[in-house]
């Protein structure tokens, strides 16, 4: 007698539907994604808008504008940096020392057949402006921002005082972040004024950095921070407060918009330059200074530094170079600015 087997169910049914469904999410996202490129190459500038317009990227946007505007005016300005940072570290420690001129030091430098030392330390100049200035602008913008929508929802307008400080904020929270590329910097831009066989001879960046911290212990790299923040929060103050400030007041006169930003960007430059010069210049000279075979330093400190200045090489010591200072802060505020500003406007 026959029996008749059953056939048992077939245990493959399962796995074949997930594969056909996995076959088919796959076929989708491919569609999806030729679609958007299709639509990318017909209408790229509807492709752009859309990235720049996500959540993060509206948040990344005025960090990355402030560090392309802060390495544009570096790459510009970095030969008068050079000469300034010289000037200050002429004479140290000596009242009636030399009084050397940006002309005569532009002089020596070329006379020594190497002109293209004005670019020493050009790597550090733009990792620092990578860092600081697009935490800087990055931070007050978004400051300005959270401050404007509060003055707003308020009635109010933001006025100077909530100006200066986020400026000030700004200034000292991006100066902590990059005093490890500023050190670096006056480090490179001071080795050639130290005998051959003293010199570091620093080959980038990377280098000064990596050597610094390996001779020297890594806390070293934040040498000079308590001036170098006081330094930008009075650079900030001058720059960034008098820019807002000084385009709100021209916002109802004749002047075009890019006039309006030129004229504010100058008297920004200025105010900027005034404040911050002899900040700067302790800086220099806290950053500059190596320990002597005992291990002590020169100056203790922010305050020592002042003090021993002050006293021996007299209070206009910290103003010493003020118009180098100038023409390297103004321009580059004015160059930094107006590339952020234009950056801003594009990327709205």
């Amino acid at each position: 007698m026959s029996t008749a087997t059953a056939s048992p169910p077939s245990i493959n049914m399962p796995a074949s539907r997930a594969l056909e469904s996995a076959k088919q999410t796959s076929e989708s996202v491919l569609t999806d994604a030729s679609s958007a490129m299709k639509s990318a190459a017909e209408n790229p500038k509807q492709a752009t808008a859309n990235i720049l317009h996500t959540p993060f990227m509206r948040a990344a946007l005025p960090f990355i504008n402030g560090g392309l505007a802060g390495m544009t005016a570096t790459a510009v300005i970095q030969p008068v940096d050079m000469i300034k940072v010289r000037l200050q570290l002429a004479g140290e420690g000596v009242k009636t020392g030399p009084k050397p001129t940006p002309l005569s030091v532009f002089r020596d430098i070329a006379a020594s057949g190497r002109v293209l030392d004005l670019y020493t330390g050009l790597s550090a100049g733009l990792l620092r402006q990578a860092v600081y200035t697009t935490a800087r602008i990055g931070f007050f913008d978004t400051f300005m921002k959270t401050l404007s929508k509060s003055a707003e929802s308020k009635g109010t307008t933001v006025g100077f005082k909530e100006r200066a400080a986020a400026g000030l904020t700004a200034g000292g929270l991006a100066a902590i972040v990059g005093n490890p590329a500023d050190l670096a910097l006056i480090r490179m831009q001071s080795d050639g004024l130290k005998p051959p066989g003293q010199r570091a001879n620093y080959t980038s960046v990377i280098d000064a950095l990596t050597r610094i911290a390996k001779n020297e212990g890594v806390s070293r790299l934040w040498a000079g921070c308590y001036p170098t923040v006081v330094r930008a929060m009075a650079l900030n103050f001058g720059q960034l407060a008098f820019f807002s400030e000084a385009k709100s007041q021209l916002k109802n006169t004749n002047l075009s918009p890019r006039s309006q930003t030129l004229a504010a960007s100058a008297v920004a430059g200025f105010f900027a330059s005034f404040f911050s010069l002899p900040f700067d210049f302790v800086k220099t000279r806290l950053q500059k200074q190596t320990r002597a075979p005992d291990g002590s330093l020169p100056y203790k400190g922010m305050l020592d530094c002042f003090k021993q200045v002050a006293k021996e090489e007299g209070m206009l010591r910290f103003y010493r170079g003020f118009t180098t200072y100038y023409v390297r802060i103004a321009p580059h505020a004015m160059v930094t600015l107006i590339v952020a500003d234009y950056l801003g406007f594009i990327t709205k």
